[in-house]
C-alpha cells in the first residue's frame, strides 16, 4: 500500500479544469518530483491534495484511507504538510510565532520538535525574535518549511521551493529538503528546477495539459532524450 495514491485525479477551479485523469503515487520516504510546461497542473494537483483546488472526479488515499472530500485542517491532522509557492508566512509575526502557528491544531507546542527546526535552520534561531516580513525571500522558504514541519508529517508537499532564490540559496534549499527527506518524510514536490530536483529525486512525473506524460525513476527521465530535449532544457 502506498502512502500517498492518487488515481484518475480530475480538479481545477470552478468551471475551468485543469487536471484530467491524473494517475501518481508516493511511498513511504520517497522523494517524487513534478515536473512540466507552464500551465501543465502541477502546482493544481498539489493544492487538490491538500484541499484548495475544485475536485471533481478521481480518487485520493493516504495509508488506503480516502482524502478526497477532506477540508485543509482535517488533511493536517492525517499527516501531510504543506508549503505553497507564495504568501507562505505571517509577516506580521515574529519568526518564533510563525512556527508555533505550525503547531496551531496541538494542545501544547512541540517544543522538542521547534528545537529540531531551529538545529535545521540555524538562521531561524538567529532571527526568532524578528518580523518574518523583514527577511529575505530564502529565509522566508525555510521558515514556510520550518513551519510546515511543526507537526512531523508523514509526508511534505512543496510548491516551487527554489522559486525566485539565488543559486547559492537554491542549493542550499535543497540540501536542506535532503535532509527531510532523509530522517523518514516522504517529499511530494513541484519545481521548475526540473533537472536539479530529479537529481535529488527518487521517481518523477512529467505533467503536460494536466495529464501524465511521462513517469520513471527520476535517474531514467535525467536519461530520456525527450524528456531532456523538451523539459530539461536538453
Amino acid at each position: 500500500m502506498s502512502l500517498l495514491d492518487i488515481s484518475g485525479l480530475e480538479a481545477g477551479y470552478g468551471d475551468v479544469k485543469v487536471l484530467h485523469g491524473v494517475d501518481l503515487h508516493v511511498e513511504d520516504g520517497e522523494w517524487v518530483v513534478i515536473v512540466g510546461p507552464n500551465g501543465a497542473g502541477k502546482s493544481t494537483l498539489i493544492k487538490t491534495v491538500f484541499g484548495l483546488a475544485d475536485h471533481t472526479g478521481g480518487t485520493i488515499t493516504l495509508r488506503g484511507e480516502s482524502m478526497t472530500d477532506l477540508r485543509s485542517k482535517e488533511i493536517i491532522r492525517r499527516g501531510i504538510g504543506y508549503v505553497p509557492q507564495n504568501d507562505n508566512v505571517f509577516p506580521p509575526l515574529t519568526v518564533a510565532e510563525n512556527l508555533r502557528m505550525g503547531a496551531y491544531i496541538l494542545d501544547e507546542v512541540p517544543e522538542d520538535t521547534l528545537a529540531e527546526i531551529y538545529d535545521l535552520f540555524p538562521i531561524l534561531d538567529e532571527r526568532r525574535n524578528q518580523k518574518a516580513g523583514s527577511l529575505s525571500g530564502g529565509q522566508r522558504q525555510m521558515l514556510a518549511m520550518g513551519r510546515a514541519l511543526m507537526l512531523d508529517p508523514d509526508i511534505l508537499l512543496l510548491d516551487e521551493p527554489s522559486a525566485g532564490l539565488a543559486p547559492d540559496l537554491v542549493e542550499e534549499t535543497f540540501q536542506r529538503i535532503e535532509y527531510i527527506n532523509d530522517t523518514g518524510t516522504a517529499i511530494l514536490m513541484v519545481e521548475q528546477n526540473a533537472k536539479k530536483a530529479l537529481e535529488r529525486g527518487d521517481r518523477g512525473y512529467v505533467l503536460v495539459q494536466g495529464r501524465n506524460r511521462f513517469t520513471d525513476d527520476a535517474d531514467e527521465l535525467l536519461g530520456n532524450e525527450e524528456v531532456r530535449q523538451e523539459f530539461l532544457g536538453g
